[in-house]
C-alpha cells in the first residue's frame, strides 16, 4: 500500500502559523486515513518554529531558489527563518524515506508546502506561481507532490499503483448455476 506524507494541518492538527488547522473533509481523504496511508508531518514545526508564529513568505523566488541559496524565507517583521524552513524540509524528506512515502499531499499556498502557488514575499496577500521549500526538496528527491486541490489526480495515480485485488472464492459474489 502506498503511503502519503501529508501536511499535519490537513489532518486537523492546529499547527499553522496562526494556530489553526485546515482539515480536509473529502471522502477520498477520509478513505486514505481509514486505510492507514497518511503520514502527518509539519515541516515548519519540525524545523523548530513555534505555534503560533509570525507569518512567513519566501522573498526573492520560490522554494527552489531557497534550496539554491538565492532566496530567503522571512517573517512579516523581517526575521530570517530560512534555516528553520530548510531543516523542516529535510526532516520531511527523512520521514518520507523512513515510511516509504513516494507521494506527498501538502497545503497549497504555504511557504513550505505550496505546490502550485506561494505568497510573493510582500505580505500583501498576493500569490504567485511557485513551490514551497519542502515541496521543492521532495520533488528534487523524486517524491511527487499534490495539493489538497489535487485529490482526484492523486487517487487516480494510487488506483494504478494499488489496484484492488481480485476477490477470493470466499469473497466473490455467488453466481447462479448454469445448466
Amino acid at each position: 500500500m502506498e503511503r502519503i506524507l501529508v501536511s499535519s494541518c490537513l489532518v486537523g492538527r492546529p499547527v499553522r502559523y496562526d494556530g489553526a488547522a485546515k482539515p480536509v473533509g473529502d471522502d477520498l481523504f477520509e478513505r486514505w486515513r481509514a486505510e492507514g496511508r497518511l503520514v502527518p508531518f509539519c515541516p515548519e514545526v519540525s524545523g523548530g518554529l513555534a505555534v503560533p508564529r509570525p507569518p512567513a513568505e519566501i522573498v526573492g523566488g520560490d522554494g527552489h531558489a531557497v534550496l539554491d541559496g538565492t532566496a530567503q524565507v522571512r517573517t512579516d517583521t523581517g526575521e530570517d527563518v530560512t534555516a528553520q524552513f530548510l531543516h523542516g524540509a529535510h526532516q520531511a524528506l527523512a520521514t518520507a524515506r523512513r515510511t516509504g512515502a513516494r507521494f506527498a499531499l501538502l497545503k497549497e499556498g504555504s511557504p513550505s508546502c505550496g505546490s502550485h502557488r506561494i505568497y510573493d514575499g510582500t505580505f500583501t496577500g498576493t500569490s504567485s506561481p511557485g513551490d514551497g521549500v519542502t515541496t521543492a526538496l521532495l520533488e528534487r528527491e523524486g517524491i511527487q507532490v499534490f495539493s489538497e486541490d489535487d485529490l482526484p489526480a492523486l487517487d487516480t495515480l494510487l488506483q494504478t499503483l494499488d489496484p484492488k485485488p481480485e476477490p477470493t472464492a470466499a469473497e466473490a459474489p455467488e453466481r447462479p448455476e448454469t445448466p
